[in-house]
């Protein structure tokens, strides 16, 4: 089973869900890991009321487990309510990603939820910062 959940994260990473960005975002949020240099942005579309997400795009510059994570995040996101995404857990992502996780990992796997949930309280206001590009 845990070759499954490997080879769901490869798949996340080389072929990522929901990737680029949003022009008109109503929310839009950028983290990094100085420790490992991950870069993650979000940027949420909500509905006409501003309740929902209609549409996400995220960008990330880093390691196959941090991308992953986002993607899979990404997936979970449209559809959801501002209130069901900080409701959202650590372990809500933990078990999409599947696999057993040590502190330095862990660290990468939770930064995207960190960007969505900081974005979702509406605790940063977007910086007009440029979104992150591809390093490779």
């Amino acid at each position: 089973m845990d070759d499954f959940y490997r080879e769901e994260i490869l798949e996340h990473y080389t072929h990522p869900h929901h990737y680029g960005t949003l022009e008109d975002a109503d929310i839009s949020h950028q983290e990094s890991n100085p420790l490992c240099g991950d870069r993650i942005r979000f940027d949420l579309q909500l509905d006409e009321a501003g309740e929902k997400v209609e549409d996400v795009r995220f960008s990330a510059v880093g390691c196959a487990i941090s991308k992953a994570a986002a993607s899979m995040l990404s997936d979970l996101l449209v559809g959801k309510t501002l209130e069901e995404i900080r409701d959202l857990s650590k372990e809500d992502l933990l078990d999409e990603l599947g696999i057993d996780l040590g502190p330095v990992r862990l660290k990468c796997a939770l930064l995207p939820l960190k960007v969505v949930k900081v974005g979702a309280y509406g605790l940063d206001e977007w910086q007009e910062e440029e979104p992150v590009e591809e390093a490779w």
